[in-house]
C-alpha cells in the first residue's frame, strides 16, 4: 500500500492531529517503512502453524477471594488529620 500526503491528511483528520509539512513528510517515511516490513512478514511462509492466542505457556494461579483486615480501624485512623471514631472527616462536596 502506498502512502501519500492525502493519506497522511486523512489519518491526521481522523486522530485530531495538527501536522506541520515536516511532519507529514516524516510520517508518511515512517508509515511506508511500516507497511514495508508488514509486507515483508506476509512473504513468509506460515503453513501448518497455529496462531498464537497467548506469549507464553503459562496458566494463571488464581486464588480465592477472600477479605481480610490487616489492620484495625484504630490503627487505620491514627494517622488521619480529621477523623471521628469510625470516619475519615472530610470537606463537604456538593
Amino acid at each position: 500500500m502506498k502512502i501519500d500526503q492525502v493519506t497522511i491528511q486523512k489519518i491526521a483528520h481522523l486522530a485530531r492531529l495538527e501536522l506541520t509539512p515536516t511532519e507529514q513528510e516524516e510520517m508518511v517515511e515512517s508509515l511506508s517503512a511500516v507497511l514495508d516490513w508488514m509486507e515483508q512478514l506476509n512473504e513468509v511462509d506460515t503453513e501448518g502453524i497455529t496462531p498464537l492466542t497467548h506469549m507464553t505457556q503459562e496458566v494463571n494461579a488464581f486464588r480465592e477471594d477472600e477479605a481480610v483486615n490487616t489492620i484495625s480501624r484504630a490503627e487505620g485512623l491514627a494517622n488521619a488529620p480529621k477523623k471521628d471514631e469510625t470516619y475519615f472527616r472530610v470537606p463537604k462536596v456538593m
